[in-house]
């Protein structure tokens, strides 16, 4: 299993959207090395849900990756803003992952705790500049920040 981290914008799309729906595609990834990053994903990788601009930013959940490699189909849609005309149904340019609500972490991992916790080279979140949307997470990183969730509990 792998673990991800993925980034949203609560006021477009929060872990409590995710958590009533359930399910949904990640749709939207515009930019080739998180697209890239996407197309590693497999099914049953885990995904730390992070809310980015706004105040504090944070990891505030994990969800799971349960379909991979689907095409993004914003990118056929003309009133979407992400319409990208050079992409075709029988050559899409963008995939995208199905994930699933996993939880609501008991409170938000905050990007300050974060930095404080890890380097740049552990973790691709807290290098300065670093605006991906989509980022792999080492498993050791990964536990860490779990237990950091729930210091009682040993993670996997």
């Amino acid at each position: 299993m792998n673990y991800w981290l993925m980034k949203s914008e609560p006021d477009t799309y929060s872990i409590t959207d995710l958590q009533r729906q359930h399910r949904t595609i990640w749709d939207g990834v515009r930019n080739y090395q998180a697209r890239n990053f996407m197309r590693l994903m497999q099914p049953g990788d885990l995904a730390f849900f992070y809310h980015s601009n706004t105040n504090p930013p944070g990891i505030v959940g994990l969800m799971r990756i349960v379909e991979k490699n689907l095409p993004d189909p914003t990118q056929f849609d003309p009133k979407s803003d992400y319409y990208d005309p050079k992409s075709t149904p029988d050559s899409p340019r963008w995939q995208t992952v199905m994930v699933e609500f996993v939880q609501i972490f008991p409170h938000i991992l905050e990007l300050s705790l974060l930095k404080q916790q890890f380097t740049e080279e552990e973790l691709m979140l807290v290098k300065k500049g670093n605006r991906l949307s989509v980022m792999p997470i080492i498993p050791m990183v990964a536990h860490k920040i779990l237990e950091l969730v729930n210091p009682q509990t040993n993670s996997e």
